[in-house]
């Protein structure tokens, strides 16, 4: 690439190459966090509808899976339209999905016996078209399944969003393996937001982008999801300064 190419030159290119790839199918859109040093790490500001997105928790969260859910549940929360959640643990609890924005009469639950399952409804769902997202909670995710649902996806133009826990710690290191996931995330659980009297703070996370297709890798400490399923700079972190992506270096070099 000529180092001479600007970065509205970049984009435009990106976005051709985009059409080119769609080949008739709906064009992807993204969904934003709202917040600015993660939006600029992610091409297109945002995370690509119509794709997959594949989210774990960090350390204990491996197993539990709390804080990978409520940010799965935040992102879902912010579509449009009906959310099937796929299940085979019957542990996940409404009340805390709905603190993060994603209210009870917008879930479809499906609990199934074994994982693959899972994965035929999590296809048949976005098959669909008529669903915000859906999510999917797998232990193993292999790269010929993971590229099935990202055809699904990009079919419809649904978000799909494959929370990923496992019954042991060790079992994580799966996690590891390669996949046609858009994006990967790990969440890790962190001391609540101090508060001035005593009292608990909103929740903290470690959001850790560990892979995402056509950019780099990042990590970031994030006031976890509010009432509408947003995520927040915390207000002690807001006024360090960031750097711009690789990505975006590399095209205005």
């Amino acid at each position: 690439m000529p180092s001479s190419l600007s970065p509205s030159a970049f984009e435009a290119l990106r976005a051709e190459i985009e059409r080119i790839e769609a080949n008739g199918r709906p064009r992807k859109g993204v969904l934003p966090f709202g917040v600015d040093t993660v939006d600029r790490q992610l091409p297109g500001g945002g995370l690509v509808l119509g794709a997959l997105h594949e989210v774990a928790g960090g350390g204990d969260g491996a197993v539990d899976g709390a804080a990978s859910a409520l940010f799965a549940a935040g992102v879902a929360a912010r579509t449009r339209g009906k959310v099937l959640w796929c299940v085979t643990r019957t542990d996940l609890f409404a009340p805390a999905l709905a603190q993060v924005g994603l209210s009870p009469d917008r879930l479809v639950y499906f609990e199934a016996g074994d994982e693959k399952s899972v994965l035929a409804t999590f296809e048949e769902g976005l098959r669909h078209g008529g669903l915000g997202a859906v999510v999917g909670e797998v232990s193993r995710l292999s790269m010929t399944a993971s590229r099935r649902l990202q055809l699904c996806a990009e079919e419809t133009g649904t978000l799909a969003i494959a929370v990923r826990r496992w019954r042991r710690q060790a079992e994580a290191a799966d996690f590891g393996q390669p996949t046609a996931a858009n994006t990967r995330w790990r969440i890790t659980a962190m001391p609540s937001t101090p508060l001035p009297a005593a009292g608990v703070g909103r929740a903290r996370w470690m959001v850790e982008l560990l892979r995402c297709k056509a950019g780099e890798p990042a990590d970031f400490e994030l006031e976890a999801c509010d009432e509408t399923g947003r995520l927040a700079l915390p207000a002690d972190l807001a006024d360090r300064s960031t750097t711009a992506p690789a990505w975006a270096r590399r095209a205005a070099g």
